[in-house]
Order: structure tokens, then sequence, then C-alpha cells
């Protein structure tokens, strides 16, 4: 049972796919719980007990259950959607990396740096390789070399070189818009080389299994999502308030108005939070095969401990 004195304690990533999160009034306690290096580190607080739901990358929720270090660890179950719509990542190298002008040349430089390791900007590095055919047969990339560098902040420093001599990296990929005010305008110091979108809905909701042994019975969960759908409805109806909140920074993001409503003609969010489509996750999980990322076997099963709650 929810115990009320105790905060839910929520984590996300400052970006503007959150502002619903922002949108939400909640009748108990809560602790928003920001992680600017994304939904990696979300999957080593719900194991260090750190966190109790979070709203994170769809990809880096599955892999990070179905890889053999996940199914040993776990720590949480999916149990909620979020949008209905992709993720468009941005490919950018430094700007004065003149060895590197398009995706080409990265047949040639493959150090890619990442947030962490398991994280939606490792996962998707291997999409990308195997989409542009540097993957063997088996999956796995043949020269891709993973860098964990940390958040945005970091990733920027390593393919720029800016904290040290030479960069660590050669590009990056990170969310378009979050991304775009540091490769635009010219004299930035990122260039944009390149765009992938995810081969399925962005963003999932996650659950610990420590706050939330039963969550297709927990009625505090219940409660949760119902907030939840509120503050999507909210943002639906009013879509200025969000533009306006991404404009002052007040959410540890800021977006230009231009940006903030170019991202709205695109992005639609879901209706109802609770539940989780069982064919979406496996159609990511074959993606991930694809990719190397996980085994060839892998599937998403009843018992699996994958789905927390499944949507009807």
């Amino acid at each position: 049972m929810f115990d009320s004195s105790s905060p839910l304690r929520i984590g996300y990533v400052p970006e503007h796919y959150l502002l619903p999160l922002h949108l939400s009034t909640f009748p108990f306690p809560v602790q928003l719980v920001p992680f600017p290096s994304g939904t990696g580190h979300m999957i080593t607080s719900f194991r260090s007990d750190s966190i109790d739901l979070a709203i994170g990358l769809t990809e880096g929720w599955v892999a990070g259950l179905l890889t053999p270090q996940g199914q040993r660890e776990r720590g949480y179950k999916i149990v909620g959607r979020w949008v209905q719509n992709p993720l468009r990542w941005a490919i950018v190298t430094g700007r004065n990396r003149e060895d590197i002008g398009g995706l080409a040349d990265l047949q040639t430089h493959r150090k890619v740096g990442v947030s962490r390791l398991g994280s939606g900007s490792h996962i998707m590095a291997s999409v990308l390789a195997q989409q542009e055919g540097w993957s063997s047969s088996s999956g796995q990339s043949k020269t891709l070399d993973i860098v964990p560098l940390g958040p945005l902040s970091d990733l920027i420093a390593g393919v720029t070189g800016k904290e040290c001599a030479d960069p660590t990296a050669d590009f990056f990929m990170w969310e378009h818009f979050t991304t775009k005010p540091h490769f635009h305008p010219k004299g930035s110091p990122l260039k944009k080389i390149g765009e992938i979108y995810t081969p399925w809905p962005s963003w999932h909701i996650a659950a610990s299994e420590k706050r939330f042994p039963r969550p297709e019975s927990d009625e505090m969960l219940a409660k949760v999502f119902e907030v939840l759908d509120r503050g999507i409805k909210r943002f639906n109806s009013d879509a200025e308030v969000g533009v306006r909140m991404l404009g002052t920074g007040e959410l540890g993001c800021y977006y230009s108005e231009v940006d903030a409503r170019e991202w709205l003609t695109k992005a639609k969010f879901v209706d109802e939070t609770r539940g989780v489509d069982r064919q979406v996750l496996a159609e990511v999980v074959k993606v991930l095969q694809g990719a190397g990322v996980v085994d060839t076997d892998t599937s998403i099963t009843n018992g699996d401990g994958v789905i927390g709650i499944e949507k009807t």
C-alpha cells in the first residue's frame, strides 16, 4: 500500500516531451527527479531504489529488461504509454570536423559518444549501424566504437574536443530539438550530418517492482495514471501553456517558440496512459534483435517480467 508520507519519486528527462507531467496536479506528495543523462540512468536508479516511477525512451526500457544483465537485475516493469509518435534523433559531430561532412564519412569514423551503456543514445547508434549496413549478418557492429561520455554537455565536449586536446568521439545522437540550438545557427559548436527516427512510439512509463510489486491491481498506481491522463488532456487543450513554459527554461530545458511550434505539429500524446501494447514492444524487440542489442531468440512473453500492465 502506498505510504502517503513518502513522496512518489518520478524520474523524467528534462525535455519538451515531459510537458504534460509538469502540468499534472497530484493529490499526494510527489518528487520530480530530473535525469539529464537519460533513460539508462533511470534504469540504474530503479535498481538502486532511488525512484518509483519514470517516463523514458521505449527502446531503453525494453533493452534494459531483455539483455542478460537486465534479466538478472530487473528492478522495474513497463506499465504505461506516453506518446504515439516516434522520436526524431539528430546525428551530429563537431562543427570543425572537416573530415566528417555526412553519414558516408562515418564509414571510417565510428567512435560514437553515448550518455550511458544501455541508454537510448547507445541503442539507436546500433539501430543506425544496422540501417546504414555497418553491421555483420549477426547484427553486431563491425567497427562501431561505443564511448560512454555522460549527458548532453559531455557529449558536445566529446565531439568538439572542448575538454581535451582531441575529440574523444566522432559523433553522437540526441533528440533533434534539444540538440538544435547547438548546431544552429552557424558558429555553434556542432553540425548536423543526418537524422533517424525510432520505428516505434518513443516514450513509455515504467514502475519500480519494489514500490509496485503488483502494478496491475495497485490502487495508487491507477490514480497516478488518472492524474497523468488529465495532465495530457490539459496540455492538448492549451498547448500555448507548454510553449510559454519551454520559452522560460523553467523545466530545465529551453526551446525557441519556432522550435516548440514545429515540434507540436508532430507530437501526439496518448489518450490513456495505463497499460502497454504487447505488439508494439514485440516490434521493438525485432529491431533490437536486428541491431544486435538483444539475442535473436529474445521475445516478449507472459510472465517474463517486461510488461507490468497490458493494455486491454
